[in-house]
């Protein structure tokens, strides 16, 4: 089964928790009780999210995080790849050099618009698309791309 990771999962709900409150600073335990994930885990995603510059934090008495551009400018893609790196199914996909069949394996250019699928796919998803009621979003989902387009895209 492909699965994102629970960390990235949790990290949804916070952006998507932020994207619901635009105009609020609100801090890691409104964070955590508003989307129902645990403040140590909340704490632990905001310190990514703000490394990978999805979110900003203030200091202060009136302090607290925000999204760091609007929820309209801001895709699922950003989101996993600050929270889990680039988005790559293989390792050879990504960047070359740790496999023994590299030079031989006919597989890995597939892997790669696979991969490319896979993101052209997260990207076209918005933050503010996520955030909004579950019947709207179902009504957006169509294929984005398929193998054979991009193929014939890439010849």
């Amino acid at each position: 089964m492909l699965k994102i990771a629970k960390l990235t999962d949790y990290g949804t709900l916070v952006m998507t928790t932020l994207a619901r409150a635009p105009s609020s600073m609100l801090n890691a335990q409104e964070l955590a009780a508003r989307s129902h994930v645990a403040a140590p885990t909340v704490a632990k995603l905001l310190k990514l999210l703000v490394k990978g510059g999805l979110v900003e934090s203030t200091r202060g008495v009136h302090g607290g995080y925000r999204l760091a551009r609007s929820a309209d400018e801001i895709t699922v893609a950003d989101v996993v790849s600050a929270l889990e790196g680039p988005i790559a199914i293989t390792a050879c996909a990504l960047h070359g050099g740790g496999c023994t069949i590299e030079g031989s394996c006919t597989s890995r250019s597939n892997w790669r618009l696979i991969d490319d699928a896979i993101r052209q796919a997260l990207s076209a998803v918005t933050l503010a698309e996520m955030a909004a009621p579950r019947v709207a979003a179902v009504a957006r989902v169509k294929p984005a791309v398929s193998l054979r387009s991009m193929s014939q895209a890439a010849d």
